[in-house]
């Protein structure tokens, strides 16, 4: 037992080097250029990421998932610059999260990760020039919030089966898993190059309901997968595409030091919780989601009528999925 407990416990390394490593950098140019301006300037960007880093190492969700409609809905803030942001931010949060999953052994899917991973790459790349000039960030908001909220009444009901069976990785894993992962990774690419997250919480539904893998291993499997997904954005923003804005780059310098703890405290709490507690934190984050959305929106009948028919059509979907018998 001590043995065991020792090894449970060691101190993360890897996630104590990052965290110096990005303090000490934050703080010489904090120093340096005299930028504690950011902090008065930006204190509401710093209390939305408070939270939503906390949300973004304890669920399927990343930061953005927050950031975005509370930047772009109620503070007003450009959608092309809260996407680079939370790409940005992600970049810090994430990687701390994920250092610390790594350092603790959080039991992961490694199978998952990788594939997801890979179809991802390719989905935010095609995303990025292809699909995010043509879309309507508020219009395609209400879209993934009702997609999502049936994943969760779909999962809700899953669970109320006491005796329901899950895994701790993707049983039996063959070829045809393979492909799966990589389609859903390449749809959920695409739909991080809108908002700077969502392919953690699209491929998260596939675990879940599909190969009916554990909370505890599908939530810290998806926080890695959005921290590779993260940096590639900032990078093809930042230094391929060259469009990270001077606001962006402030909200980032002003959020920095917050999200590198808080990130990772959401990860650490979550991995003593248990299934059921999990699965409900989930279930309350998306009802929240939605009807936060719906309230900033205030959508046209239109766009509720594109509500409703979303919610149904992927409460089809995800019973689909649950009723599926995958062949092993």
């Amino acid at each position: 037992m001590s043995a065991d407990k020792t090894k449970k416990n060691k101190i993360p390394f890897l996630y104590i080097i990052f965290l110096i490593v990005v303090l000490s950098c934050w703080s010489f140019y904090v120093i340096s250029t005299n930028s504690f301006f950011v902090f008065a300037k930006h204190w509401a960007a710093i209390l939305t990421m408070i939270f939503g880093s906390f949300i973004a190492g304890s669920s399927p969700e990343g930061s953005a998932a927050v950031a975005y409609p509370v930047f772009t809905l109620l503070l007003k803030i450009e959608p092309a610059v809260a996407r680079n942001f939370a790409f940005a931010i992600q970049s810090i949060g994430m990687t701390s999260a994920s250092l610390l999953i790594l350092g603790l052994k959080i039991k992961v899917d490694w199978n998952y990760i990788k594939y997801v991973t890979i179809g991802g790459a390719f989905g935010l790349i095609f995303g990025t020039y292809y699909i995010v000039p043509l879309i309507s960030p508020p219009l395609a908001k209400l879209f993934f919030v009702s997609l999502w909220l049936s994943f969760g009444l779909v999962l809700w009901y899953e669970n109320r089966h006491p005796h329901r069976e899950v895994f701790d990785k993707i049983q039996n894993f063959i070829k045809s898993d393979i492909a799966r992962l990589l389609f859903f990774g390449l749809i959920g690419g695409m739909i991080s190059s809108i908002f700077g997250t969502g392919i953690n919480i699209f491929t998260f539904c596939l675990m879940t309901i599909y190969y009916r893998i554990d909370e505890k291993v599908a939530v810290p499997s998806s926080v890695i997968i959005m921290t590779f997904e993260t940096i590639l954005g900032f990078f093809v923003h930042g230094a391929i595409i060259a469009d990270f804005q001077q606001e962006a780059f402030e909200m980032w310098i002003a959020c920095v030091p917050f999200v590198a703890f808080f990130a990772p405290l959401g990860s650490f709490v979550i991995s003593k919780l248990p299934r059921q507690t999990i699965a409900t934190f989930l279930y309350i984050i998306l009802i929240i989601q939605f009807f936060g959305a719906i309230w900033v929106l205030k959508p046209s009948l239109p766009h509720l009528g594109l509500c409703l028919i979303t919610l149904l059509a992927g409460l089809g979907t995800f019973a689909f999925l649950a009723r599926l018998k995958r062949k092993m």
